[in-house]
Order: C-alpha cells, then structure tokens, then sequence
C-alpha cells in the first residue's frame, strides 16, 4: 500500500502538466486567429478568411501590392508584429523536450 500514493501523485502531476500546456497552446493559437480577425477587419480587401491562420510574411507582402503607395498603417504592421512573435513563441515551445510529447499527443503542429 506504500506505493499507491507514490502513482497516484505522479499520475495527478502528469495530468496538470498536461493539461496546463494544452490550454497555453490553445490560447496562442486562439490569439493568431484573433489577430489575423483583426487585420482582416482593417483591411477586407487581402481576402483573409476568418478563424483560418496565415502566414504573416505573405500577409504582409499582399498588404504592399494592395496598397498603391506600399505603406501600410502602423496599426496593421503591429497586428503583422505581433503574429510574427506569436508563431515563433509558439513554434519554439512545440519544439521543447516535454512540451512536444503534449502537442504530439493532442495534434497541434507548427504554424
């Protein structure tokens, strides 16, 4: 009976840590289509589908060609920042050693 306790709380342990990477992950993903649901706000005109994710190099260089002088707004080039740094947070955390087991096991893939 000594090593009951022992499994369970490492069971329990286990769990929470995968369910609080699970949700961090979640969030990051929820945050990327919010922000392209912003910029496709701003600008209708480059065609972003909503609640889809983008890349936003390619957002950023279809946002040029539709501007006829290809300058964007300062607002739109920080939305465009901020999903830069959002894909590299999160592709980096599903990169890491424990945290991959979790992706892999829920089927979240780089963005």
């Amino acid at each position: 009976m000594g090593y009951i306790p022992l499994f369970i709380t490492m069971g329990g342990a286990c769990l929470l840590f995968f369910l609080t990477v699970k949700n961090s992950m979640q969030r990051k993903l929820n945050h990327q289509r919010e922000l392209i649901s912003n910029l496709s706000l701003n600008h209708p005109e480059l065609g972003l589908i909503l609640g889809e994710i983008a890349d936003p190099d390619s957002v950023l260089e279809r946002m040029k060609l539709s501007n006829a002088a290809g300058k964007a707004s300062k607002k739109s080039l920080e939305i465009i920042r901020q999903m830069k740094v959002n894909r590299h947070q999160y592709n980096a955390l599903i990169k890491k050693a424990p945290y991959n087991w979790v992706a892999k096991l829920s089927g979240f893939q780089a963005i």
